[in-house]
């Protein structure tokens, strides 16, 4: 072992009456060859305070002194000094006092008659001393690390279970609490054992013991991104992900095993949110998709059964088929129109409105739809803020789900529109996926139905998805309204429970705006005939036709050409042209980049877009130009010359 004392002068503390002695150990020190410095006290004061005075290596005391004894000084050490080696120094001293003194702490004695034992027991004393030392720092190391571990596992947001080779619990860190539901204080095995808090991963089976993941592990099993379900007292279910292994030590024995525990809940419901989002943008797709060409086949269905009906005699059979063919043509032109709301693919004419001027305005055909024995309350929100949307898609909203609560409450009941002022913070926005913090209006509508299950709220924004009968529902309502409040850049929640009723709640992002006025035609709009020269521009030839002819039997001269090229040639030509109708999807040039090309030709030239899928960068690139309107397919010949005398009517009022 190294020897300290030849390196380090020992600071020593010598109490000591008599100066003969003193100078006796004094010199037996030196003797040897001990790097030392001695301070020398004789009386309990002197004593007390040399402890006080600074560093302090050994501690040598004579037995018996006036007034004072060895073992008081000992006492005082052991309070004062607890670390430094005590060795007494006596001529008196008896075996019953040096057992006592070792008893209270003494590191060791000597008796002056055989001062030779005194240098070896004072290396022996700093020795042990400078072991004891060190094996503190080790251990007030070692507890800093563990406090340092131990702070680092209760900071992690991962819940880190381990046990002993018995299954004995050893720790269990506060993300863990957290994920089971546990309140503070410590957990044994047995509570942790006692009621069945883990359930497979539909969270419909709950596991047995053998099954739990800390017992698999224990039993030597190496778990990796197992799923499991953690079902709190409280009903709320938790997602997680396990992973863990048995502890092996260098030998390769078991000392126990240890598991990380993954709360997965949010981002297994951001991944389903973000599925549902991408199988709804494919349905869109291909409801979008059907919906143009139904659209353009609705649109000759009704343009030749109009014009087949404006040839029968009043009264005849064929006039009354005539009828229900274009009845079933308009409830199919519903129908689409309900897809391309579910595929956001309108082209919507927003205004700045109330909610509450809304609601009044379809209250009476809101009741006739609901019927008598359901109760319809309103609860309308004082300075309530403004938003910015088309009214008539508001009033469809507000018709489909009082359709939906009225259908949820067969025997009648309550259903309850209310509105409200909502500001968002940025964290409550973060629940949901798409929506920003901000200030909102709310629109409320709850009825006291049947309610729904979990499984089926989640499916209720699906198209084609309903629990109604074969032939009850088409299963487009719910989905119309998510896809207008989307386009609208709002957003749509539910809240159900079976036998309690459902609310929808949907918020709309408030404008600080005036409410703008209700636009009403002018009386010019109700004259659908008129002289005017126009282009018509339309690929499907059945359409072009059946449009053809219906203008010009009210008295239009109608150029028509199946594709962008043509018509820029009879531009070309001094042809008087009034206005341009043109589909919007078409071959090779698109009505938006024909009306562009057109600019130059014909400079003032007003444009009638017609489309039945309504792609977003198409049309709104067109109705950018001054000049533009849009008609959305399938359409009747008598809406379309209304929509062509308006064009034309306003164009001749802003000129003027």
């Amino acid at each position: 072992m190294k020897d300290i004392t030849s390196e380090n002068r020992v600071r020593i503390v010598h109490l000591e009456d008599d100066p003969g002695d003193k100078e006796l150990v004094h010199e037996t020190l030196a003797a040897g060859d001990l790097n030392f410095s001695v301070h020398h006290v004789a009386t309990r004061a002197a004593f007390t305070a040399a402890l006080h005075s600074g560093p302090i290596d050994l501690i040598l005391s004579d037995f018996a002194l006036p007034a004072f004894d060895g073992l008081s000084a000992l006492a005082i050490a052991r309070e004062l000094r607890p670390d430094v080696p005590f060795v007494l120094v006596s001529g008196t001293m008896g075996e019953e006092a040096a057992i006592e003194s070792l008893r209270n702490g003494a590191t060791d004695y000597v008796l002056k008659h055989r001062l030779s034992r005194l240098v070896p027991a004072v290396r022996r004393a700093l020795e042990e001393a400078a072991e004891r030392k060190t094996r503190r720092d080790a251990e007030a190391s070692l507890a800093r690390e563990r406090g340092f571990l131990l702070a680092l596992l209760d900071s992690l947001e991962v819940g880190v279970v381990a046990c002993d080779d018995q299954g004995r619990l050893t720790l269990i860190n506060p993300a863990t609490r957290e994920m089971h539901g546990f309140g503070p204080g410590p957990i044994s095995h047995e509570q942790w054992r006692a009621k069945p808090r883990l359930w497979t991963a539909d969270g419909r089976t709950p596991l047995s013991p053998d099954e739990f993941p800390l017992n698999r592990t224990l039993a030597g099993e190496e778990m990796r991104n197992v799923e499991i379900t953690i079902r709190r007292e409280n009903g709320d279910l938790r997602a997680v992900l396990v992973g863990g292994r048995p502890i092996i030590d260098a030998a390769g024995g078991k000392l126990g095993a240890v598991i990380a525990l993954h709360d997965v809940t949010e981002r297994k419901e951001l991944e389903r949110q973000f599925r549902q989002s991408q199988k709804m943008e494919a349905m869109g797709a291909l409801a979008a998709g059907v919906a143009h060409d139904f659209n353009n086949l609705l649109t000759a269905i009704m343009g030749y059964g109009e014009l087949l009906r404006a040839r029968l005699e009043p009264g005849s059979e064929a006039l009354a088929d005539a009828d229900e063919v274009l009845s079933a043509a308009d409830r199919a032109a519903r129908l689409t129109r309900q897809l391309l709301a579910f595929t956001r693919q309108q082209v919507l004419e927003p205004r700045v409105l109330n909610l509450n001027d809304v609601i009044t305005d379809v209250d009476k055909m809101l009741r006739r739809l609901i019927g008598e024995d359901v109760d319809l309350l309103t609860v309308a929100a004082a300075n309530l803020g403004q938003v910015k949307a088309d009214p008539g898609q508001l009033e469809q909203v507000l018709m489909n789900l009082a359709v939906n609560a009225r259908d949820a409450m067969e025997k009648g009941g309550k259903l309850t529109i209310e509105t409200g002022n909502v500001d968002f913070d940025a964290a409550t926005a973060q629940e949901h996926l798409d929506l920003k913090p901000g200030p909102y209006v709310m629109l409320a509508v709850s009825d006291t139905g049947c309610g729904m299950t979990e499984e089926v709220a989640a499916r209720i924004f699906e198209p084609f998805f309903t629990t109604k009968g074969v032939g009850k529902g088409t299963g487009l309502g719910l989905s119309t309204v998510h896809g207008i409040v989307k386009q609208s850049g709002g957003h749509t929640e539910v809240y159900s429970e079976i036998g309690h009723g459902t609310t929808f709640k949907i918020y709309l992002p408030r404008v600080e705006a005036a409410v703008e006025s209700k636009r009403r035609p002018s009386p010019e709009v109700e004259r659908h005939e008129g002289t005017e020269s126009i282009l018509l521009v339309e690929d499907d030839a059945s359409i072009r036709r059946v449009l053809s002819q219906a203008l010009r039997l009210r008295g239009y001269t109608v150029l028509e050409v199946s594709d962008g090229s043509e018509a820029l040639s009879v531009l070309q030509r001094p042809e008087r042209v009034d206005l341009l109708v043109t589909d919007v999807v078409m071959p090779l040039m698109s009505g938006p980049e024909l009306a562009e090309r057109v600019a130059p030709l014909r400079p003032g030239l007003r444009t009638l877009f017609i489309s039945g899928y309504t792609d977003h960068a198409l049309v709104h690139q067109g109705l950018r130009r001054e000049g533009s309107a849009f008609l959305q397919k399938p359409f009747s010949p008598d809406l379309l010359a209304r929509k062509i005398r308006e064009v034309l009517d306003s164009g001749r009022r802003r000129a003027a």
